[in-house]
């Protein structure tokens, strides 16, 4: 089965300031790779639709909802953009990109689950795991991996959804969206000390936080996978993977300071892959998360795709 790809042109109006490091042009360097290696012609492309306030109500309280709607509908009168947190802006055409993002992961997810496609990947902005319940932070407005996990289990009914984290920082709104519903489980590595500081301890069982240190190579990543994230993962079973598919830790990005390389993404999305047809039929809704030196992201994103598409040949280093 193919792998769907959403995206949607509303999310590059979504604009923080001018040098912001999470910028439009993170998905115009992903899509002219795709293109400059034919890779966009094997995929099901889709347009992300807007989510609907009952969907983000799942993961988000009404009332953050309704006054991030209020406060975007008067920044796109006036055209003056509002910071939401030190490091998180909304400005004239925020709102409709973080629809579209929410959106799409729940779209992936429904097209995903009727056996439409086995795989779907968002590329997506706002991105989202650092969203809590009732907050924006850390460039997120809504939590779109969260968003998708509770329309996985209320609406289609499955019993257990997994998250896996591999951005380079913690993915606190998800942990606190989701922290003791023993639907999900959470796992996932991240660098520590780090924004946004937290992981360390869980906030509930159905949590495996995996924090390492700065300048952790790609091997000590994979022995992390394959000794304690894998089989936590295959004691759980899961019915669908969301992944929260951040790129931040490739040895480029000036954000943080792990060392990986795109064939360790290749590996890491090997390894998810099979946990998925081992329990999940195969099933995979990833969502794009951090990844902010332009070339290594779009070549990172590249090498997640080729395995998702299973057009990597499986090779390995």
């Amino acid at each position: 089965m193919a792998t769907a790809y959403f995206t949607h042109p509303d999310c590059r109006k979504h604009v923080q300031s001018p040098d912001h490091p999470e910028s439009p042009q993170r998905l115009d360097a992903i899509a002219d790779l795709l293109i400059a290696t034919g890779l966009d012609a094997l995929l099901d492309m889709r347009e992300a639709p807007l989510a609907t306030e009952l969907q983000l109500a799942r993961a988000h309280t009404s009332l953050y909802v309704s006054t991030l709607r209020e406060l975007c509908a008067e920044i796109d009168r006036s055209g003056t953009p509002r910071r939401l947190d030190p490091d998180t802006r909304a400005g004239p055409g925020s709102w409709q990109a973080a629809l579209r993002a929410a959106g799409a992961a729940v779209a992936a997810t429904d097209l995903v689950l009727s056996g439409g496609a086995e795989n779907a990947f968002c590329a997506v902005r706002p991105p989202g795991h650092h969203a809590e319940k009732d907050k924006a932070m850390g460039f997120c407005l809504f939590n779109n991996v969260a968003v998708a996990v509770r329309h996985a289990l209320d609406v289609h009914g499955l019993k257990r959804v997994a998250v896996v984290d591999f951005d380079v920082h913690h993915g606190n709104g998800t942990e606190d969206i989701l922290a003791n519903d023993a639907r999900t489980l959470m796992v996932g590595f991240f660098q520590h000390p780090l924004y946004p500081g937290s992981g360390e301890l869980p906030k509930g069982p159905n949590m495996l936080n995996l924090p390492v240190p700065p300048y952790t190579k790609g091997a000590a990543i994979r022995e992390l996978f394959s000794s304690r994230l894998i089989p936590r993962l295959d004691a759980f079973k899961p019915e669908l993977l969301v992944l929260s598919a951040g790129f931040d830790a490739h040895r480029d990005d000036d954000l943080a300071q792990l060392m990986l390389v795109e064939d360790d993404f290749a590996w890491i999305t090997r390894e998810l892959k099979a946990c998925a047809q081992r329990h999940a039929r195969g099933r995979i809704v990833s969502c794009l998360e951090g990844g902010y030196n332009l070339g290594a992201l779009a070549r990172s994103v590249l090498a997640h795709l080729r395995v998702l598409a299973g057009i990597d040949g499986g090779r390995t280093r």
